[in-house]
């Protein structure tokens, strides 16, 4: 893991250290704004952004990965949350929204962060709500964001499309006059015959007139 990518040497001196103090923090981006918690309690800063404690109540599953370029899935359950949550579980639009896993160390007895990596980033497929006699629990499935190479991006070469992902861009706009265009490779052009016509004619009235005459009289 010492050479995973935007690992950075406080997390190398943690890894090498004899005691560990880690956890878990994810950040759900939905419309209305963040989710951000941790696996502890009381609020922790991590980017210069605040993430409320939720303690045992946050279940994050194992995160994979391999040396295959293969999308893993993630399920990230939330129990006994407070109405907020809840309200922006049953409204919000969640599909397709970005959430971020951390894996953290803090200094050991306190709320400091010691150092972060990205531990997962990708988008949510479903969240699902279940009610129980204790409460109700949120439980989200995650996609890899490398799933983004499985699905067609339904973009064309063409003006429409491009001016859709850049208003104003006009780097396709002739794409449809190419389609019926005739380009003329590697064939004669008479335009540029003119030369060799007269350079002929002259060889024709000199010492090449003079062999064919010698030629047609024997």
């Amino acid at each position: 893991m010492a050479t995973r990518q935007g690992l950075d040497s406080s997390i190398v001196n943690r890894l090498g250290a004899d005691e560990q103090a880690l956890f878990l923090a994810i950040k759900a981006e939905f419309d209305s704004g963040d989710i951000r918690l941790w696996s502890g309690i009381d609020d922790l800063s991590i980017n210069s952004e605040t993430y409320t404690g939720a303690g045992q109540l946050l279940s994050i599953s194992s995160v994979e990965e391999s040396s295959e370029l293969k999308s893993n899935g993630v399920t990230v359950s939330l129990s006994g949350m407070d109405t907020t949550v809840l309200n922006i579980a049953l409204t919000e639009n969640y599909q397709n929204r970005f959430i971020t896993i951390f894996l953290g160390y803090v200094m050991g007895g306190t709320n400091e962060v010691a150092g972060t990596l990205t531990l997962f980033k990708g988008r949510m497929t479903t969240l699902d709500i279940s009610d129980t006699p204790d409460g109700s629990t949120i439980t989200i499935q995650a996609e890899n964001r490398l799933v983004d190479l499985d699905r067609p991006s339904n973009f064309r070469y063409t003006k429409e499309s491009q001016n859709f992902l850049n208003s104003g861009d006009t780097a396709f706009n002739r794409v449809a006059s190419l389609q019926d265009k005739e380009i003329a490779w590697g064939q004669p052009n008479n335009s540029t015959g003119g030369g060799g016509s007269s350079s002929g004619g002259r060889n024709a009235s000199g010492p090449n007139r003079n062999i064919n005459k010698t030629i047609a009289q024997s």
